[in-house]
């Protein structure tokens, strides 16, 4: 992302915070066993204000203070004996003109100075419950700052979660931010191409998992969304199956739910393909019917219609395929919705938002309603069907297949666009894709 964007989300914060100060944690590091530690990701909150990749970081924001005292960041100090250990750091001389904040300090002095920033505010924002030492900073701050009102000043009587302010803005993509959203859309296209190019039978769930993740690393995607899910066979059946240790047979499907970070933003999709190639009749049957529904989802991603309708409109279309199928007797489409006898086989929600995280902030639903869709949001649409192997209650010949089809939907003032559609996954694409050994893109 380019300076200005973080400027811009800082600027746009600052409008919200009417009386109020907002104070910003870096994501701290853990711990993993001795002297190592867990890959460290910046919190999505605070690089989406600041662009910062530093822990032991606070950004405290303060649109009652005077200009050029409004946007102050304390952070580490330079320290050259673990820079040869951990790398350079930034340092309090640099960031300022490197970051674009009015004021910088070392992080040691955030404890002394934060009461100070607190004066005059009648509110604070810091989302409590994410890391127990941040807390307990935050409250001796709010004790230290009451003295204030001795001399007739305002300090902080509310603690407000930011979420309410903040995950508002970041639901509306910019410009910017679908940049990011769309490379990492690609590389995940180029991705799943690898592994269905190269599947066979035989192949491990691990060497898919590799391949993709390779074609990922290779162009610049430093990380995955999440942690991979390629399962095969009955792994398949199983949502967040990650273990990717089965060999895969001959007639089997493959469902792999894997997605890219680029640029600190997500990409998620799922496909579901027969290792062999070829689908069976049972297997082709079941599949065009998850991609009706996800068609159908996907065609009521645009203003007009609500979260809940997207749902709605795959778990509709299933239902008449279930019972289609003879998964579903002796009842009605209408009878299976309002029972949701249908939550056998398909026992998930349909959609989430999408963006830094990969379940993304932003409410669902305002005024006890479901919210409508708007331009600049971006969603999953990922219907499913789910057959476990010893599931007495299906037909035989279906039992044993799992299929999710998922793609990342941007909501447009015209309708929606399919961010990842150039992944196939029409039968006769994957048909000829699968085992091919290329890309074929270009």
């Amino acid at each position: 992302m380019q300076a200005p964007t973080f400027h811009e989300h800082r600027d746009a914060l600052l409008k919200r915070l009417t009386g109020a100060v907002a104070v910003f944690f870096a994501a701290p590091e853990l711990i993993r066993n001795h002297d190592v530690q867990h890959a460290w990701r910046q919190d999505s909150d605070f690089f989406y204000l600041t662009g910062f990749e530093e822990p032991d970081s606070v950004l405290v924001l303060a649109p009652h203070r005077e200009p050029g005292d409004r946007v102050v960041l304390f952070l580490r100090e330079r320290d050259p004996e673990r820079e040869v250990w951990d790398g350079e750091r930034l340092g309090v001389e640099r960031a300022v003109e490197a970051l674009g904040v009015d004021k910088a300090f070392p992080a040691k002095e955030l404890e002394a100075k934060l009461p100070e920033y607190l004066k005059g505010a009648t509110k604070l924002y810091h989302q409590l419950g994410r890391h127990e030492p941040d807390d307990d900073l935050v409250m001796r701050a709010m004790r230290k700052a009451r003295f204030f009102r001795k001399h007739g000043a305002e300090t902080p009587g509310d603690l407000c979660d930011p979420e309410v302010l903040l995950h508002e803005l970041r639901l509306f993509k910019g410009e910017t931010d679908l940049v990011a959203m769309r490379r990492a859309a690609h590389l995940t296209n180029l991705g799943h191409r690898r592994a269905m190019a190269i599947a066979r039978p035989g192949i491990w769930e691990y060497e898919l998992q590799a391949a993709m993740e390779y074609e990922w690393a290779v162009r610049g995607a430093r990380r995955t969304a999440y942690e991979s899910i390629v399962g095969s066979g009955p792994n398949a059946c199983v949502l967040h199956y990650r273990d990717s240790k089965r060999q895969i047979r001959d007639g089997e499907m493959v469902l792999i739910d894997a997605g890219c970070e680029f640029d600190y933003y997500a990409s998620d999709v799922t496909r579901t393909w027969p290792v062999s190639g070829r689908f069976s009749p049972a297997q082709r049957d079941v599949y065009e019917i998850v991609l009706a529904a996800q068609k159908a989802s996907i065609e009521r991603c645009r203003p007009g219609h609500t979260f809940d309708e997207v749902h709605q409109a795959s778990v509709r279309t299933l239902v008449e395929g279930m019972l289609a199928l003879g998964l579903l007797k002796d009842t009605t489409v209408d009878e299976a919705i309002e029972k949701e006898t249908f939550k056998r086989w398909y026992m998930h929600r349909t959609s989430h938002w999408l963006g830094m995280d990969v379940h993304d902030v932003g409410r669902y639903h305002l005024k006890g309603a479901s919210r409508g869709l708007e331009p600049g949001m971006v969603l999953t649409v990922e219907p499913g069907l789910y057959i476990a192997p010893h599931d007495e209650q299906a037909p035989e010949h279906l039992r044993g297949i799992g299929i999710r089809i998922e793609d990342d939907v941007l909501v447009t003032a015209s309708g929606a666009d399919v961010l990842t559609r150039d992944i196939p996954k029409e039968v006769a694409d994957l048909e000829a894709i699968i085992g091919s050994g290329s890309l074929e893109v270009g």
